[in-house]
């Protein structure tokens, strides 16, 4: 494991883009589900937030998309993820560094190429039409037997 891929260093996201770790804050708190006497006992959830438009090295188009993307995920402009898949809290601490990895990523993401409006070949508009007419055969067929 790299140094400053652990559950409190600097979190990687993309090539340009690192959150610092000053800027991501935890909370920790009982989980429910698997873990035996333990369950009752050890803070296993991990909530991990960050403002997301206040990340420094973000251009104002990033910014803009990650506002227009992640709207509606954002209370008060924090972001927040929540893990409590593991029994171990550092387990949960890396998937929620791992989630939030990927929600940032996939934030960032350009948006795809338009598409481009393309005709149907000849070929696939005559066999459409022929499929229809043989489906309309085969109904005009069930008719004529009563």
């Amino acid at each position: 494991m790299a140094a400053n891929d652990d559950a409190a260093g600097d979190l990687a996201v993309t090539g340009s883009l690192v959150v610092p770790a000053a800027a991501l804050n935890w909370r920790f708190s009982r989980s429910s589900g698997p873990g035996g006497q333990g369950v009752n006992t050890a803070d296993s959830r991990v909530e991990l937030s960050v403002a997301p438009l206040d990340l420094p090295g973000l251009s104002d188009s990033q910014r803009q998309r990650l506002a227009a993307r992640l709207g509606s995920r954002l209370t008060d402009g924090v972001l927040t993820i929540a893990a409590s898949e593991h029994r171990q809290q550092l387990r949960n601490r890396q998937a929620a560094r791992e989630r939030l990895a990927a929600v940032l990523r996939a934030a960032l993401a350009p948006p795809p190429p338009s598409r481009r409006r393309t005709k149907p070949t000849r070929g696939s508009q005559e066999r459409r039409i022929e499929a229809k007419k043989q489906r309309g055969q085969l109904k005009k067929q069930r008719r004529s037997w009563e």
